[in-house]
């Protein structure tokens, strides 16, 4: 079998374009020829502390020019990345080092003092090695300031070779079960994924210019931005987090050509008020992924910026990209398009079948881009891959025109009454109010009907409505059994780091007094 390292990509476009620009961080820029001197450098330093072929290595680090060094430099020894949310706290990356069974541990200065309680607690990690800026020259207490060490290595290194099916990164869900599995994403899925981005979705070239704003951390922003980029020999302008109107001004101040993001942050690019209008003509697409963009959503940023968004849809498990709206084609609002070459979407009923046409099931994959499995946990992955499917959890429907619609996911059916309802309809409908900002909509139990239906609803600023308003708005609009018993007026939603809403926080909060 011919080896595949997707380290060597890198390597191949520092060598065919060095001076190209590879990365900007605000007045910061590296061209392909200095990224990949630095990939040596750390690879060297590696090597130094017994790092090998096989071994993990984790790291918090955000988006600023370390991490696509460190994440590279970590493949070119034939290891394992482990990226680590970099909102987590002690206990839970503890959970993350243990489970991946990391032998080191990159942590950006400012996370430290979680990093270092969790490095404590973890018998099996030997190696904390602090990244920070030059002009941090304070030793840590615990672990190893690596950037000295850095600039003294040697920039001379050449990449280890490794199979297409050995793990390239172990990228961890988001946990919506409470239990986080570290997914094996090899270096086929990692590399055909972002090729396909690439080539078939956004058309890359060395002349564009993406956004990093998107946590590197997660498989949307590494395969749709970093190595997606990299392969096309593009640019990326990094931003560590999603503020505004920060990152209007670096679109206009880079020229960017291409925004990838979750919903949340198109709204807040249409909704923020910001001292003066911003430039945004050098974008030439859009992508969305994450969650589900609202319909009336997409429509209101076509109409204000006259640019085009194409979604898609995705997991962890898929490297993510799974199916998209292509510019070949007409998009469908509120579609998540058609499936990506090579990878066979379908539709699943309860009883195994496959469903019809408009037919609602439990959308299932199979394909170049699904994991290796669940890292040390057999039984997940035998629970997730049937017969060589593996089950998303998500509930679709796909038109005549084999395009697929999202309808919810499986395990937030809402059952009331022996009826089935879906919150992603009750969501797109409430979205079209006036007044609101954000919604989700839960189960809640009821002793009379099994489930009643819920609205946590998070007004725009200066204005209002009642839940009596709202609940009369949705009766015009629906079936009368899914209109929501309750609403809850709620300050915002909470999310995760990708911007997706945490509806197991949602239902935490609901309680037998929040009813209205």
């Amino acid at each position: 079998m011919v080896s595949l390292n997707l380290a060597q990509y890198l390597a191949s476009t520092a060598r065919d374009h060095p001076n190209q620009l590879a990365v900007i961080y605000d007045s910061y820029r590296l061209t392909y020829a200095e990224i990949q001197q630095f990939v040596n450098r750390v690879a060297n330093v590696l090597v130094d502390r017994d790092i090998r072929k096989g071994d993990k290595v984790a790291m918090m680090i955000p988006n600023t020019p370390h991490f696509p060094i460190l994440y590279y430099a970590i493949l070119s020894l034939g290891a394992t990345v482990v990226p680590v949310n970099n909102m987590l706290r002690a206990h839970e990356i503890q959970a993350l080092l243990e489970d991946s069974d990391a032998k080191a541990f990159f942590v950006w200065r400012q996370f430290y003092d979680e990093a270092r309680h969790a490095f404590e607690e973890t018998e099996t990690c030997y190696h904390l090695l602090v990244v920070s800026t030059p002009e941090d020259t304070d030793q840590p207490p615990v672990g190893e300031l690596v950037m000295p060490a850095v600039m003294e290595a040697s920039q001379q290194f050449d990449y280890v070779d490794t199979m297409p099916d050995d793990t390239a990164v172990i990228l961890y869900t988001s946990g919506t079960t409470g239990h986080p599995k570290g997914a094996e994403l090899t270096h086929f899925n990692m590399f055909f994924n972002a090729l396909y981005v690439r080539d078939r979705i956004v058309r890359l070239t060395e002349k564009d210019v993406l956004v990093g704003v998107l946590p590197l951390f997660h498989s949307f922003g590494q395969t749709c931005v970093m190595n997606a980029a990299f392969l096309a020999g593009a640019t990326i302008t990094l931003l560590p987090k999603f503020e505004m109107p920060k990152v209007m001004e670096v679109i206009e101040r880079d020229r960017a050509t291409v925004f990838c993001a979750v919903p949340s942050m198109y709204y807040f690019m249409l909704h923020t008020p910001t001292e003066r209008p911003y430039d945004l003509s050098s974008l030439r697409l859009a992508i969305s992924g994450g969650s589900a963009l609202p319909v009336e959503l997409l429509k209101q940023f076509q109409e204000r910026y006259g640019i085009r968004i194409l979604e898609g849809y995705g997991l962890t498990e898929t490297s993510p990209v799974a199916s998209f709206n292509v510019l070949e084609r007409p998009s469908k609002p509120g579609s998540i398009g058609v499936p990506i070459w090579g990878c066979e979407m379908r539709v699943m009923c309860e009883d195994g079948r496959f469903a019809k046409t408009g037919e609602v099931g439990e959308i299932v994959i199979r394909g170049h881009n699904v994991m290796k499995g669940y890292y040390k946990k057999p039984v997940a992955t035998q629970e997730a891959i049937v017969d060589g499917w593996f089950h998303t959890g998500d509930m679709a429907r796909v038109d005549e025109d084999g395009y697929f619609f999202i309808v919810d996911r499986k395990k937030d059916i809402i059952i009331r009454s022996g009826m089935n309802i879906y919150p992603r309809e009750i969501e797109e409908i409430l979205y079209g109010h006036p007044a609101v900002l954000e919604v989700s909509v839960i189960g809640v139990p009821d002793e009379a009907r099994g489930e009643e239906v819920k609205a946590f609803v998070a007004l725009k600023p200066g204005t209002s409505a009642t839940p009596e308003q709202l609940r009369q708005y949705c009766s015009e609009r629906m079936a009368r059994y899914k209109v929501p018993k309750y609403f809850e007026i709620v300050s915002s939603l909470p999310k995760g780091s990708t911007g997706k809403v945490l509806k197991r926080e949602l239902r935490k909060l609901h309680s037998p007094q929040n009813k209205s």
